[in-house]
């Protein structure tokens, strides 16, 4: 038995779950139809495989047909959910791993256009910002109607195997009830505690009925909203001694905060330049008024805080959930003492981010999170090794080599800088970003353990490359800022002169942001921050349209703090000087208008250039001429076009060197390119 403290079997009710690791409910938006079909199997046994003892499934999974699902979710009253709930409890079962579901009626937290065109309902007429449907005051025969849809979603549940239930309470239709800010009824809905308890209280009772004693109901509850008029922390303590004393209740599962609005939700979850684990110990101080079986996530990243939370008694259970879809195998690497392999979390929350978008989550940097039946967590070695050549030591490059180097393949990077990382060690330069730089140092290590040759400061041409005899060579050199985008652009400077500190910010400054993304942000951060006028610019309907909502949070609260100003549906169409300053003309693209302004220094952020000159050099001399059998590549085969019988090698490049995207698209682009090669 190991003395680890996260390696310790606990037991809830009659369940042993064999470690204390789980992966809480969440909803990872691969519904198909609202069925949680192979895609969704698949995704929860790679964690299943990786060692969790528990894997809760469906962040949301839905009981009323008026809960629109807003986030794809499992709809939960459907009977042919249990044949395909079945088929995920067997395939994680059959690892040793319980699986449970969360359920849950969405209240106000959804919008009426969707789903069956329902009206929303809620305890309250208030909108919910995040969602802006102003919800149906709920009546006696909704409140009847859906607390027998829990007991109906319940039963379901205990047909397909699962080992247990969790009904959510926080955000969603059964808090809103517990909320003197929210719930707006009459008695004996409203009121007392004990009334505004009663609708929770009878959906238990009612699941109870249905399932019996035995099978697990736990509740994820707010125990403090942490707003005036809302949930106090005293209340919700008192909630929790409640749902304990009524006996209806194996487990809570606990969150401090409110997500109705994109502040507010990235407070309960917070992402990367907050702090990690803010809400650990308040989990614990439940626990310990309590004595209920405790679970808790929220940016427990790092197997050492998962560790400190188990040894000094705050949960019982710990999730670690983004980190899990960041690397499904953390517990298998703890166990066999690798935990300086565990693919670490940056909190770049590039997954939760998707799903708020209307997307489906997908991990910044492992690619094969999400597409667990296209692509492989465990690289196959190949048959035959090949000679691989890769130029660019960025994420894309970085990745082909740490794939081709797990296939067993012989592999030398080349890098023109002194450091690996590119565009990623740029980004983290600004404090709030910093952790991406483990994007580039996880993959550092990993390509130093397989034996790759990295080469520092080797700016290589055509005719290097041919003297290396590769059998194949993958370009990975990234790109440039463009800024020239409008007349008089070579009097601007561009958002990565700003960031890297290549160039002082001016006095008043205008970024003109075409791009959307995070470096106009940062570069407007780095110009204010110096004490500079900032105006953001952008010919888009909103402002940094790429940054999506939660990562937007702490962006936003740092450039509010700052005399900085934000400027939607105007474009910049040229720039002269005029004295020691620039006079700028803008315009629109709703009209002919036109206006000016008179500035220090015009930053352009418009994306990137393409550094292809190497590459389009490399195409004659190739087998394949640069050419890409785009079916295979999506089909998950090998690629076998051989169109010059006078080339040497296979040329192939990925990432930003093909176009300007992000730092997922360069990392998919290498892992399913060399997956096969």
């Amino acid at each position: 038995m190991s003395d680890d403290p996260l390696l310790q079997p606990y037991r809830l009710k009659h369940l042993t779950l064999k470690n204390r690791v789980m992966v809480t409910s969440h909803e990872p938006a691969y519904p198909e139809d609202g069925m949680p079909r192979e895609r969704y199997r698949d995704y929860h046994e790679a964690r299943a495989k990786g060692g969790v003892a528990l894997t809760m499934t469906a962040g949301s999974a839905i009981v009323s047909a008026d809960s629109p699902p807003a986030f794809n979710n499992v709809l939960a009253y459907k009977d042919e959910v249990v044949p395909w709930m079945r088929d995920l409890a067997d395939a994680c079962h059959a690892h040793d791993c319980a699986v449970m579901i969360q359920l849950t009626h969405l209240g106000r937290r959804s919008r009426w256009d969707g789903g069956d065109w329902l009206p929303t309902v809620a305890p309250t007429r208030m909108r919910e910002p995040a969602h802006r449907a102003y919800p149906k005051l709920i009546e006696d025969w909704d409140i009847a109607r859906i607390i027998a849809d829990y007991a109906d979603a319940a039963e379901r549940m205990q047909a397909a195997g699962l080992d247990g239930i969790e009904l959510e309470s926080y955000g969603h239709l059964m808090d809103a009830f517990w909320s003197p800010r929210l719930n707006e009824l009459d008695e004996p809905w409203n009121g007392s505690l004990d009334n505004r308890m009663r609708f929770s209280t009878e959906v238990l009772q009612a699941i109870r009925d249905r399932v019996g004693p035995d099978f697990i109901v736990g509740i994820r509850m707010v125990a403090d909203e942490d707003i005036a008029g809302g949930i106090g922390r005293e209340e919700g303590v008192e909630i929790a001694r409640r749902l304990r004393d009524s006996g209806l209740v194996d487990f809570l599962n606990i969150i401090r905060g409110r997500i109705d609005t994109d502040a507010a939700l990235t407070d309960v979850i917070p992402v990367q330049g907050m702090r990690s684990a803010p809400h650990l110990d308040f989990a614990g101080e439940v626990r310990a008024a309590t004595g209920v079986p405790t679970f808790h996530a929220a940016r427990i990243q790092d197997v050492a805080t998962a560790r400190h939370a188990i040894a000094e008694g705050k949960l019982d259970m710990v999730g670690m959930t983004r980190a899990h879809m960041t690397d499904p195998q953390i517990v298998r690497k703890v166990m066999e003492k690798r935990e300086d392999q565990i693919r670490p979390c940056v909190g770049a929350n590039y997954c939760l981010d998707r799903i708020y978008q209307g997307g489906a989550a997908f991990c910044i940097h492992n690619a094969a999170t999400g597409r667990e039946l296209t692509m492989p967590h465990d690289i196959v070695p190949a048959e035959t090794p090949l000679r691989v050549t890769i130029i660019g030591a960025g994420p894309a490059g970085l990745e082909a080599a740490r794939v081709a180097a797990e296939r067993g393949h012989a592999v030398t990077v080349h890098e023109a800088a002194a450091e690996a990382g590119g565009q990623v060690r740029l980004a983290s330069l600004t404090e709030r970003r910093r952790e991406l730089i483990q994007i580039v140092d996880w993959r550092l290590a990993e390509c130093e353990r397989l034996g790759v040759t990295i080469r520092y400061n080797s700016y290589v041409d055509a005719s290097d490359i041919l003297d290396e005899a590769a059998d194949v060579v993958i370009v990975a050199t990234g790109g440039l800022p463009n800024t020239d985008v409008l007349d008089g652009a070579d009097l601007t400077v561009s958002s990565w002169d700003l960031i890297s500190g290549d160039v002082k910010p001016g006095q008043e400054v205008l970024v003109y942001d075409d791009a959307g993304d995070a470096a106009g942000l940062q570069a407007a951060e780095k110009a204010a921050q110096s004490g500079a006028s900032v105006e953001v610019m952008t010919p888009d309907r909103t402002f940094a349209a790429e940054v999506m909502g939660m990562s937007l949070v702490p962006a936003m609260r740092k450039l509010q703090t700052l005399d900085t100003t934000f400027t939607v549906t105007w474009r910049v169409l040229a720039a002269r000087r005029e004295g020691n300053r620039l006079a700028v003309t803008i315009g629109s693209d709703y009209g002919d208008v036109t206006r000016e302004r008179l500035v220090d220094q015009l930053v352009v952020n418009h994306g990137i250039l393409p550094l292809d000159e190497l590459y389009l050099e490399l195409k004659e001399h190739s087998v394949n001429r640069g050419e890409v059998d785009q079916a295979a590549l999506i089909d998950g085969r090998p690629q076998t076009i051989a169109t010059n019988p006078d080339g040497r090698f296979r040329l192939f490049r990925i990432g930003d060197a093909v176009a300007s995207r992000n730092i997922h698209a360069a990392i998919y682009d290498a892992l399913r390119l060399v997956k096969d090669l």
